[in-house]
């Protein structure tokens, strides 16, 4: 039998949803979000209001990617399990998955081992932003268990980057290159002998590829600007005469529509109405969890709120766009976890724009106060009710807590 036949390869978890049920409830549910959800998203402690965006935390894709992690680990309890990467960009869930003894490939680790290592008696689990194909292929040569928890969303636009490929499209990508789903992405556009790709991080580099698309210019400058973001051999003359729009699940969508407008409208200038179809590909790539997301965070701070606190993971790009979006209308915290708030006068947050975290005096308000909630879609329930009991703390106030039964 070929290594081929004998390799597993596992994409709808193994039906252990229900054993490890209880272990997940502990881990990441939290009564206090339910008590506030079967309020209509209010809580009032006193003189504080505490709203929660209408939608928040974990999307599907999420949540499936952790049970497959959970059920993996109950499937087989004496293989060593690995994971590609961070399974989502939330510290707590890749904490717990560690406790479990899954370890990462590549990782700093005791319980890590290089991917050059693998064995056939090894599981591997993709994790949900997916991994690379030629990481696959290599996976796929050691013959080791795989399961694969790449969200449905990634694998979207995945088809839509191999259909560019196949056609001889570059894929214009809008996200952040050095990001494990990007990475993933615009592996996809390499298979092909004519497939091509360009990462933009936002409205200004798109600006200069649709300069380039109007006027040309000079190509070693495009391509020093770019380094790091294109294929490899990637020729803006040759490349950039038919182009394919996609993105990042988790940018910000207003954003990924605009760049794709920017680009269309360049394309027209260049080649005409007429002809438009033969130089340019437009598909909706935009994660409709994302979407809901950034909707229902502008939704409720247009209600009105004194502040915003954002939950998530600091390397998580949905939950920086959630703090963009709030950041416009009132002062906003993006923080990972409830110990960021140190107390009434300090909170330790990441602002929009910065790399890394500092701490913010004066941030909570004496007096009646009404400040909105939200997480990123890789923040659980436990994460959001931990730091919401930690701001009614900080405002000396007592929480009790209602009994809510279990969903």
């Amino acid at each position: 039998m070929s290594q081929l036949k004998e390799i597993q390869i596992f994409r709808k978890g193994f039906g252990l949803k229900e054993q490890v049920s209880d272990e997940l409830a502990q881990d990441y549910r939290s009564q206090l979000v339910e008590q506030i959800r079967s309020h209509d998203g209010v809580l009032r402690v006193r003189d504080l209001s505490l709203l929660l965006a209408k939608e928040f935390g974990f999307c599907y894709g999420v949540e499936r990617a952790v049970d497959y992690a959970y059920e993996t680990r109950k499937r087989f309890p004496d293989r060593s399990i690995y994971l590609t990467t961070e399974l989502i960009h939330n510290p707590r869930v890749n904490n717990c998955l560690r406790e479990m003894g899954i370890g990462f490939l590549n990782g700093p680790g005791k319980q890590d081992k290089p991917i050059e290592a693998l064995t056939s008696q090894d599981v591997v689990i993709i994790a949900a932003f997916g991994t690379r194909v030629e990481e696959m292929d290599l996976l796929k040569a050691k013959g080791c268990v795989l399961v694969d928890a790449t969200c449905g969303s990634v694998i979207q636009v995945w088809k839509r980057v191999e259909q560019y490929g196949r056609e001889g499209f570059t894929a214009i990508i809008h996200g952040n290159y050095k990001h494990e789903e990007t990475r993933a992405t615009s592996s996809r556009a390499s298979q092909f002998p004519n497939g091509r790709y360009l990462v933009v991080w936002d409205k200004i580099e798109a600006g200069k590829v649709c300069d380039y698309i109007r006027r040309g210019g000079d190509r070693e400058r495009f391509l020093q600007e770019f380094t790091g973001k294109c294929s490899p051999g990637f020729d803006p003359d040759r490349d950039l005469s038919r182009v394919g729009v996609a993105n990042q699940t988790t940018m910000l969508s207003s954003e990924s529509l605009e760049i794709a407008q920017m680009l269309q409208n360049a394309m027209t200038d260049r080649y005409g109405e007429q002809v438009l179809g033969e130089h340019f590909r437009n598909f909706d790539t935009i994660c409709s969890a994302t979407q809901d997301r950034q909707d229902a965070i502008l939704a409720l701070v247009k209600q009105g709120v004194d502040l915003v606190i954002v939950i998530g993971g600091f390397n998580s790009s949905n939950t920086t766009h959630l703090c963009e979006i709030a950041s416009q209308y009132c002062p906003t915290y993006h923080i990972d976890e409830a110990s960021c708030i140190i107390s009434a006068s300090a909170i330790r947050h990441k602002p929009v724009g910065q790399k890394e975290p500092i701490v913010t005096e004066g941030w909570l308000p004496a007096g009646p106060l009404t400040i909105g909630i939200t997480a990123g879609a890789s923040t659980p329930n436990k994460v959001i009710g931990d730091a919401i009991e930690r701001i009614i703390r900080a405002k000396g106030y007592v929480l009790e807590l209602e009994k809510v039964p279990s969903r």
